[in-house]
């Protein structure tokens, strides 16, 4: 009865096609099979989704990596395609990234996404934003990569802050060459999906598909301070892979607040899924028949 999700094997095999994967992100076990149903070859466990559904918070480096752990676990055997997690800075230095690779690898996962921010970190279309310098970034990828070689196989998604981090210091120009900077770096160091976060124009998103080598993730944030496109569109512009980090979250609680609403008016909401397809969702035909059979 237990889905095993898809191993980094399987996600690269998925990479190597010459398509724009369309990936929401998911929360929890019952996101993640939802995602699955709908035909969606992977997902990807979203941090702030996470942090708001699980704790109520904001994603700002509150939760704990067991946390995270914990909620990839249940994920991870719901589902039988590839999942990504967000590991956000690794959770420290060079050896605590190494662990937190081979912890994710156990818990089930097929990729890790690890950016450049301090800790603890935010939201990449929040506030203002930290990344470590050159060197601790290239020291945190070299980690990862050398984790992977000793068996933590998993898809590294790179990710770097530094066009959010430096644009007031530096200018946006100048802020966009930092971070393609350390995306080249980082691919050089064998990172396998390169994810620039919020570029603030199609032309920014065109010049780092056009400069940086390998595969390629977008984030489609609904009111974020990136253009929303389509993933035709950015397939044309080189992307690979596009996240939508927020939909699943936000749609599910906007439901839930109009149900109550419902509720307090003394009405049944009517956008919802019947019982039994409640039921089919987490499998309770199979359930039964499994008693069933063992009772005879």
């Amino acid at each position: 009865m237990t889905p095993i999700a898809g191993t980094a094997s399987d996600l690269r095999a998925l990479l190597s096609q010459e398509s724009c994967h369309v990936m929401p992100c998911c929360f929890d076990a019952l996101s993640a099979r939802i995602v699955e149903q709908a035909g969606c070859p992977l997902t990807f466990m979203s941090g702030f989704s996470v942090a708001a559904a699980r704790a109520g918070l904001p994603d700002t480096g509150l939760l704990t990596v067991t946390e995270m752990l914990d909620q990839g676990r249940n994920l991870c055997n719901a589902v039988s395609i590839p999942v990504i997690g967000d590991g956000d800075t690794g959770h420290g230095n060079a050896a605590n990234v190494q662990r937190t690779m081979h912890q994710f690898k156990q818990a089930g996962f097929a990729g890790i996404m690890l950016e450049d921010q301090i800790s603890p970190k935010r939201c990449g279309h929040t506030g203002v934003k930290e990344v470590v310098d050159r060197d601790n970034a290239v020291e945190r990828m070299s980690a990862a990569v050398e984790a992977r070689r000793q068996g933590a196989d998993l898809v590294i998604v790179a990710r770097t802050d530094a066009r959010s981090a430096f644009a007031e210091r530096y200018g946006e120009r100048r802020a966009l060459d930092e971070a393609l900077w350390r995306l080249k770096a980082f691919a050089d160091l064998g990172a396998d999906v390169l994810f620039l976060e919020a570029p603030r124009s199609e032309q920014e998103m065109q010049r780092f598909c056009n400069e940086v080598p390998g595969k390629r993730m977008a984030n489609m944030l609904e009111g974020g301070v990136t253009p929303l496109l389509s993933p035709e569109q950015l397939g044309a512009m080189g992307f690979n892979l596009v996240a939508y980090p927020l939909t699943l979250l936000a749609s599910a609680a906007f439901a839930m607040r109009q149900a109550v609403k419902d509720l307090q008016n003394g009405k049944t909401p009517e956008t919802m899924l019947s019982f039994p397809e409640l039921k089919a969702l987490v499998n309770f035909d199979a359930y039964d028949d499994t008693v069933g059979k063992q009772a005879h």
